[in-house]
């Protein structure tokens, strides 16, 4: 098992999904896996601190999991199978190993929530995790955890200031 760290949570500007990408915790080697955007969301909020006005579904999992005594040891991406992600929420009760599957978007947003590290099986990062070019690395370290939302301001910025009217042939 390689210990990953949450390095970024990104958009795509094509789709509507979103991107987590993991980095070995001692290494330059990067795991991207595509998420939904409401685990994005769960997730990145979660990095920055915040909170939504009522607990949404991974706080009550984290409730659930608290109310039945037991403590997310940690979460692992298991496998990979026809370009799907597959996971693991590995928790202890009483002394007890009790494992979950679950989606890595899932047991991502749960992690970060409990403080329970990530790791990736060794067969699933030599797979598919990445290193990146000279310079890459540099970039996603400039840009911090949750850069989607400062990346796309320019272009936001641009799309508000645009006037329709321009557009409009008679």
């Amino acid at each position: 098992m390689i210990e990953v760290v949450i390095d970024s949570v990104r958009a795509s500007l094509m789709s509507p999904h979103k991107m987590v990408i993991l980095r070995e915790a001692d290494q330059d080697r990067y795991l991207p896996i595509w998420i939904g955007p409401f685990e994005a969301d769960a997730i990145a909020m979660e990095l920055m601190g915040k909170t939504a006005p009522r607990p949404q579904t991974h706080d009550l999992l984290r409730s659930v999991i608290d109310t039945m005594g037991a403590r997310v040891s940690h979460v692992l991406v298991s496998d990979l199978r026809d370009d799907t992600f597959f996971a693991r929420i590995v928790m202890d009760r009483n002394g007890e190993k009790v494992e979950v599957d679950s989606r890595p978007s899932d047991a991502i947003a749960l992690s970060v929530r409990v403080k329970a590290p990530i790791f990736v099986a060794d067969s699933v990062m030599d797979r598919a995790g990445i290193v990146p070019e000279e310079g890459i690395s540099e970039l996603f370290e400039e840009q911090g955890p949750v850069a989607a939302e400062e990346d796309l301001a320019a272009f936001r910025d641009f799309v508000e200031s645009l006037d329709l009217d321009d557009f409009i042939s008679e």
